[in-house]
């Protein structure tokens, strides 16, 4: 089981939001994810309120395995930055 860490969109159309999830790599963009582990709003002000992760799940994830996509691991970098 190859999982990744990967952007899941849903909100309207002109509103987009992700959540940040742990997902099998073989389901599409819309697969069942296996964990919600956060979420990113593109549209917020401030970085702290785009992006809301739960770093302990995030290495967690990281330990056993997964893959992070790479633009969540720049939007991770800058969580980093910022603290």
């Amino acid at each position: 089981m190859a999982v990744v860490l990967r952007l899941q969109r849903y909100g309207k159309k002109v509103q987009p939001s992700y959540k940040i999830v742990a997902v099998e790599k073989t389901k599409g963009p819309t697969g069942k994810p296996i964990e919600v582990i956060g979420n990113y709003n593109p549209k917020a002000e401030k970085i702290s309120d785009k992006i809301v992760i739960k770093m302990e799940r995030y290495e967690h994830w990281l330990k056993v395995g997964a893959k992070p996509s790479e633009t969540l691991s720049s939007l991770v970098k800058k969580i980093k930055e910022n603290n």
